[in-house]
């Protein structure tokens, strides 16, 4: 029997886009795609193979030894999911009631915390820094919440806010860049977040969402700037470096990486100060997520009186200039405003993400939410073993 040919092709999105990044494994061998989604495998035996990429959904394929198609489609895991929030998660009602509604209805997936803006972890943790802060305060069980998500067959995913934490500014002063931020230019005090991460996912967490994962807005970006001089490219820098090396932590454990950004870095051309240009952060996570929420912009954006009055005009705005900037292989997934808006204003942003083929996240931080905004779960397109194109 003649030796299997070198299995060599390209994965793409279902646009013909490349996805790079993308781990293809057969007989016994694997390889990852490269920038312009191209793969070649040598040695590898012939039989069954999967295509996968942490935040997409993988596509298993056989291949008989000869040619493989030329291009591969990659299709990302489209998730829809509600915010439960700290007083939901330590509610066994309120929790098991959240977790109900999220799987009666269009919800595939929950997000809740590990660290909040107030530094403090929600759950027991063996992360020594956590215990040495006395940051810990445990309300819930973790491992009960995630094993009740999981029956319910949603997806989870916790939040972890980085780099502003009062509780660790107090407790460990040398790691404080000013105010309650913390010095992200020292990549020892992303040892911390990064256990926590590691942890989360170990525990059973699908996917890391960090949030706050910037530098500080306002008058303390202002302070900071005159102090320490720092410029675009290398808050940019440091913001990437952290999150290139959380994927490299977290990928070998089965998570996808996610951060959040402020939405307006979509459609201004530089970092607006916090170290967050769209494309730069885009390219080094799996998910981002865009904060999308019409009552944060001024009067008069997009010629609009009041912003807050039109949320799809606004949503559908922002991924627009969002999806014209974003790396390639990268899954939008926005946060959209559910607080002080009626079902209907909800579901005109949801349509605008959905109409793009994007999923979303809720964000009330109260955790209130009505079925109808959310709407009714229909079926999933049914997806072909292994697309060629």
């Amino acid at each position: 029997m003649a030796p299997a040919l070198p299995l060599a092709g390209r994965v793409v999105s279902a646009a013909g886009d490349p996805v790079p990044g993308a781990r293809v494994s057969v007989g016994g061998a694997s390889a990852h795609t490269d920038g312009d989604g191209r793969f070649e495998l040598g040695g590898a035996r012939p039989g069954p193979g999967v295509v996968s990429k942490p935040g997409w959904s993988p596509v298993g394929f056989s291949w008989d030894g000869g040619a493989a198609p030329a291009d591969v489609v990659l299709r990302p895991a489209i998730h829809r999911a509600i915010l439960v929030p700290n007083v939901v998660a330590a509610d066994d009602e309120r929790f098991a009631a959240a977790i109900d509604m999220a799987a009666a209805t269009a919800a595939t997936a929950v997000v809740f915390d590990t660290k909040d803006e107030t530094g403090i972890v929600r759950f027991d943790t063996a992360v020594a820094e956590a215990q040495a802060w006395g940051v810990v305060r445990p309300a819930f069980d973790v491992d009960a919440r995630l094993a009740a998500i999981k029956r319910h067959g949603l997806h989870a995913i916790t939040r972890i806010v980085v780099f502003e934490d009062p509780a660790r500014a107090e407790g460990q002063p040398e790691a404080k860049l000013a105010g309650t931020w913390i010095d992200a230019t020292d990549p020892a005090n992303w040892e911390y977040p990064l256990a926590l991460a590691v942890e989360a996912c170990e525990r059973g967490f699908d996917e890391i969402q960090f949030d706050y994962v910037r530098f500080p807005d306002g008058r303390t970006a202002e302070a900071v700037r005159q102090r320490y001089g720092f410029g675009q490219e290398q808050r940019v820098g440091m913001i990437v470096a952290f999150l290139q090396e959380a994927r490299a932590r977290l990928h070998p454990l089965g998570c996808a990486v996610a951060a959040d950004v402020f939405a307006i870095v979509m459609a201004a051309p530089d970092d607006q100060g916090i170290g967050q240009r769209f494309e730069e952060v885009s390219a080094a996570v799996d998910v981002i997520s865009p904060m999308i929420y019409p009552s944060h912009y001024n009067d008069g954006w997009l010629g609009l009186d009041d912003p807050n009055e039109h949320p799809a005009r606004v949503t559908a705005d922002a991924l627009d200039d969002g999806a014209a900037r974003m790396a390639p292989g990268v899954v939008m997934r926005p946060w959209l405003q559910a607080f002080t808006y009626t079902p209907t204003q909800v579901q005109a942003a949801i349509a605008e993400a959905e109409e793009r083929g994007y999923g979303w996240m809720l964000w009330n931080v109260v955790g209130r939410y009505d079925p109808a905004a959310i709407g009714i779960a229909t079926a999933e397109p049914s997806v072909p073993a292994i697309e060629a194109r």
